[in-house]
């Protein structure tokens, strides 16, 4: 008998286990192994590599043997990831690459990773042919990498949100970035095109958000902090323009549609965003003018006006700090030069 808690934090993946009173000592990867559905022993030892495995809140080998009574915690990058998707041959936008990770910028539309509805096309598929394609040495550019079907997903981006993402192409280096991501040390940093102007210039949400009960698809804020998980956004306005304002909104956690979900509780959403109420006229004039601005603008930019344009983190091999930073893609460049004008 074991007591097991799985918490998943900001795109990892945290289980806990309490060792039963009558275990016997064995190599805590082997007890791991024995409790953890679709991972692997290999998964786990790169896990006790990077120091990611913890007992009694120390951190501990593969080799540990463990006891009546330990309190296991392990993080991994993210959930088992599906073993039935086929690599497709799609064009990568990557800034950066090397043996060990690679940094790209992902387009508005793409899906990142496969789902009911969406086995194809998506970034997951794109990475497992551009990963296991050979470079033009002749050589894999995914030595480390145990299997094709396994790239590592770090953290996502919604499907109709651009920008920086970072990719472990191995297993000790997804590891690490895991718990860089459990840790909070990664910092992004997005651009957000929202309807009205805050009183407040600078500010913090701080705001619990779950899944909306009256629909599971989306998400929803509980400000009574009794549902759902913790979740921070830290904001700053750029540019207003009146009826609009340019945002950059920093992430402390990360929790799904997190920016877009605090924008509209704050009583600001994400300009053109359908699901939380965006691509309604909120704020301006009732004038024809001005309705036909708003409607140019949804046209120019068809989509939620966010996107990831800074990310930096520590390199899980070399320890060097990356940042990378990304300018405005063309769609939200366009909305934001006529309200620019408007304004």
């Amino acid at each position: 008998m074991v007591a097991e808690k799985n918490k998943k934090g900001d795109s990892d993946e945290h289980r806990k286990f309490v060792v039963d009173s009558g275990q016997e000592p064995v190599r805590i990867d082997k007890y791991l192994f024995a409790r953890i559905a679709n991972s692997t022993r290999t998964r786990i030892q790169y896990a006790a590599q990077a120091g990611n495995i913890f007992v009694n809140g120390k951190v501990v080998k593969p080799g540990y043997k463990i006891k009546p009574g330990d309190e296991i915690s392990i993080v991994f990058a993210h959930p088992p990831r599906p073993t039935d998707v086929l690599p497709e041959n799609i064009p990568l936008d990557i800034i950066y690459e090397d043996a060990d990770l690679l940094v790209l910028n992902k387009k508005a539309g793409m899906v990142v990773h496969p789902a009911h509805g969406n086995y194809s096309g998506t970034l997951v598929n794109a990475l497992l042919h551009y990963l296991d394609a050979p470079s033009p040495k002749g050589e894999k550019k995914n030595i480390a990498l145990e299997s094709a079907l396994r790239p590592g997903l770090v953290h996502r981006l919604d499907k109709n949100t651009s920008g920086l993402m970072v990719v472990a192409k191995n297993e000790l280096a997804m590891a690490r970035l895991a718990m860089e991501m459990h840790e909070r040390t990664i910092l992004r940093k997005y651009a957000a095109l929202v309807w009205g102007e805050p009183l407040k210039k600078e500010g913090t949400v701080n705001i619990n958000i779950g899944r909306n009960p009256g629909d599971r698809k989306k998400m929803a804020s509980f400000p009574d902090g009794n549902r759902g998980k913790h979740a921070v956004t830290h904001y700053r306005v750029v540019e207003g323009f009146g009826c609009v304002s340019l945002m950059e909104c920093k992430l402390e956690t990360g929790r799904t549609h997190q920016i877009r979900v605090h924008m509209k509780h704050i009583g600001h959403p994400v300009f053109n965003d359908a699901e939380y109420g965006g691509n309604k006229m909120i704020r301006g004039a009732s004038s024809q003018k001005y309705r036909q601005l708003v409607q140019q603008c949804f046209m120019i930019c068809p989509r939620q006006a966010l996107h990831a344009k800074e990310l930096s983190f520590i390199h899980p091999v070399s320890k060097k700090l990356l940042r990378f930073e990304t300018n405005m893609p063309e769609d939200m460049q366009g909305a934001i030069e006529m309200w620019r004008k408007y304004s």
